[in-house]
């Protein structure tokens, strides 16, 4: 299980209080402790079982294996052997990459996940668009009576063809705010990839914030153009990496500093955060009322959302969803796709 320091400390103090002579206090005390969300609720227990459940003829010894290096002939390939060879491993990589789409991101190897940055590498986000005050040239939509005025005196007052306009558009700011405590240490890399692409590919402005116990603005970093050295120069900005979650707290800051003097307004706000909360959940429910009236549109990414089984019963999840537009999931290539189509359609 991934333990932060910050969680071992819990855990001994909570043990230090009831006693490691009560195994039921102490079973207790590790699950609120040590389990960062659900998924690590089943694998706690059993953890919990195999270390204080019988220890008798522990440990075990383990039987030496021996493999016999197994030698054949190769078979000789044709021309036709070798095309169908080669449609074959075609197949197994395409199958391979569509696996990887809907792979949980937490749970990818090193390799899986370089193979992974470099499938983010090619997403293409779509900026979402509002309407401005001015108005611009188009085929339909209301007539542009000096435009054809100003034609048909070019003509010596001569009929002139009715010239059309309509609404000009200008991209909407998109404001990306990442939960870097301990729970979502598995997907914390990946979605500052994600906003790395973001940030680059989208022609509006785009602002990138870590929340955590503190609240870190990460803007000028991601615009490395290199998502690599991106990625090192946030790790070096960010002080609270893997610590615990005072999302309430967090957004109250942004809220004050930046989104209602005009960051916020009017943008596309995107948090991303299982909602395990340390702080006052009344407080969060109140900073996403807030927030949810600044912005344009409020979008939450769970990476649990899209789970078999999954429900909300997490307090911070149930407390802004009453003030959240879009309750997504974000835990797969594929979730990521669909939540830049939800952002651009905003």
């Amino acid at each position: 299980m991934p333990v932060t320091p910050d969680r071992s400390q819990s855990y001994l103090e909570a043990v230090s209080i009831v006693g490691l002579d009560d195994r039921r206090a102490t079973y207790t005390s590790g699950r609120a402790t040590l389990c960062a969300g659900p998924d690590d609720l089943a694998r706690y227990d059993q953890v919990f079982e195999a270390y204080f459940g019988a220890r008798d003829g522990l440990p075990l010894p383990r039987a030496a294996r021996t493999t016999a290096a197994a030698v054949g002939e190769l078979p000789l390939v044709d021309a036709a052997g070798a095309a169908e060879q080669a449609d074959d491993v075609t197949r197994a990589m395409a199958s391979d990459v569509e696996v990887l789409r809907h792979r949980d991101v937490a749970r990818l190897s090193a390799a899986e996940k370089q193979r992974l940055a470099a499938m983010l590498a090619t997403l293409s986000p779509r900026a979402p668009l509002r309407r401005t005050a001015r108005h611009r040239a188009w085929h339909r939509g209301s007539v542009d009576a000096a435009r054809t005025l100003r034609t048909s005196l070019r003509r010596m007052g001569e009929p002139a063809e009715i010239a059309w306009r309509r609404r000009a558009t200008r991209p909407r700011r998109v404001v990306l705010l990442i939960d870097v405590s301990g729970s979502m240490s598995g997907y914390a890399d990946t979605l500052l990839r994600v906003a790395h692409r973001i940030s680059h590919a989208l022609p509006g402005p785009v602002e990138t914030f870590t929340v955590g116990t503190r609240l870190t603005h990460l803007t000028r970093a991601l615009r490395l153009r290199d998502g690599e050295r991106a990625l090192v120069a946030a790790g070096d900005t960010v002080p609270d990496w893997s610590g615990g979650t005072r999302l309430g707290e967090t957004l109250q800051v942004f809220l004050d500093r930046w989104g209602r003097r005009g960051m916020a307004r009017g943008a596309v706000v995107v948090v991303f955060s299982d909602g395990w909360e340390r702080g006052d959940v009344t407080l969060l429910a109140e900073q996403a009322r807030q927030l949810s009236r600044v912005a344009h549109r409020l979008v939450w990414v769970n990476p649990h959302r899209g789970k078999d089984g999954y429900e909300p019963v997490q307090a911070g999840v149930r407390a802004v969803l009453p003030y959240v537009d879009d309750f997504v999931a974000g835990h797969s290539l594929a979730t990521y796709q669909r939540l830049l189509e939800v952002i651009a359609d905003a």
